[in-house]
């Protein structure tokens, strides 16, 4: 089962702005995609440990510093000087635990967003925390794996497709949080794949192994839902322009992002009460199915019964039954509980109970 809820019993006691991870992805190596881009042209890097402080020194260019892996608390402590970013918001980075929000710290905007995936050959979905630092023409990102997340946003500067070069770095910001919401509906429509299918399995075939899967299935819209119903605040924030970093034009590319949001939110809120229904379906079928067999053997006990009583009758040890010596008496017997048996058949048929 997917971890819904992640322990921080390790921070226990300590003071505010203690960095101490909270992750999994102990063992996933830091990599560090640097990308620096104006309308012109376009620098990449890809290194592993800073050799100097990756101060941004031309203003009229963005640039992108994406981290992956943020388990070497070293790292972050660099970035942190470099950038002058506060500790609770370091703090924030390595707890991985956090619900979507944002922060605004005048010279920069920091935003917490979770990433839902689900695993290949895997009947689950993981939840992956991404922090956003978005500063007047720089843009930090941070999440735990190694993933390639937010390829497809490199490539689009690289080729230059679009207008995210012709942008700053507030547009940057949002093609990270679009491809963010967008795959959402990637994990959403397998989602709806599965539950479909438990529809049909809870009302033909419904075995234990049914029900543990339903409840699989609620474990993962609690972790759609507290992934998503914060993200709505969050996006309205940055669509009402309440922080100078954010441009007039880019405000409206928010809006398409509240709007995508908002559907993914309305598609989680209805699987949520598939599911919840599930349960109750399962237990209906199963109870049907227990009152069908209960059925059967009622009505084979029920003509079996005056069966068992003839044939008592005529078991019993008493010399002179008027029956005991007539040549015919053994068949005549038969024939009689036959024709009880086809009555007791066609009653039950006329009273549709079979």
């Amino acid at each position: 089962m997917p971890k819904t809820f992640r322990k921080r019993s390790q921070k226990a006691g300590l003071p505010p702005g203690s960095l101490i991870y909270t992750g999994d992805k102990i063992e996933d190596k830091t990599r560090i995609t640097i990308v620096e881009y104006d309308e012109q042209q376009v620098q990449t890097q890809v290194i592993t440990s800073w050799a100097e402080c990756p101060v941004v020194a031309n203003k009229s260019r963005v640039t992108w510093i994406d981290v992956s892996g943020i388990a070497d608390v070293g790292h972050l402590e660099k970035l942190g000087e470099c950038f002058k970013l506060h500790p609770l918001v370091l703090e924030d980075i390595l707890n991985v635990d956090q619900r979507p929000k944002i922060e605004d710290y005048e010279d920069y905007l920091y935003i917490v967003i979770k990433t839902i995936s689900s695993q290949p050959g895997v009947d689950e979905i993981v939840a992956e925390q991404i922090s956003l630092i978005l500063g007047a023409n720089y843009v930090l990102s941070f999440h735990e794996g190694n993933g390639d997340l937010f390829k497809p946003i490199r490539d689009r500067i690289i080729t230059a497709k679009g207008r995210i070069r012709k942008a700053g770095a507030d547009y940057l910001a949002y093609s990270l949080m679009d491809l963010i919401v967008d795959n959402y509906f990637v994990t959403l429509e397998q989602f709806g794949d599965q539950v479909e299918f438990m529809e049909d399995e809870v009302v033909r075939r419904p075995v234990p192994a049914t029900l543990q899967t339903v409840h699989h299935l609620k474990n993962h819209m609690i972790i759609l839902r507290r992934s998503l119903w914060p993200l709505r605040e969050v996006v309205a924030r940055l669509e009402r322009r309440e922080s100078p970093l954010i441009q007039d034009a880019t405000a409206v590319y928010f809006k398409d992002v509240y709007d995508h949001t908002i559907i993914a939110i309305d598609t989680v809120e209805t699987y949520r009460d598939i599911v919840s229904g599930l349960l109750d379906i399962y237990l209906s079928s199963v109870s049907n199915r227990l009152n069908e067999v209960m059925k059967v053997l009622t009505i084979i006990a029920t003509i079996f019964m005056p069966l068992t009583f003839l044939a008592g009758v005529y078991g019993m040890n008493f010399k002179y039954m008027p029956e005991l010596e007539w040549h015919y008496g053994y068949f005549a017997v038969l024939t009689f509980m036959a024709l009880v048996v086809g009555c007791m058949v066609l009653y039950f048929k006329k009273r549709k109970w079979i």
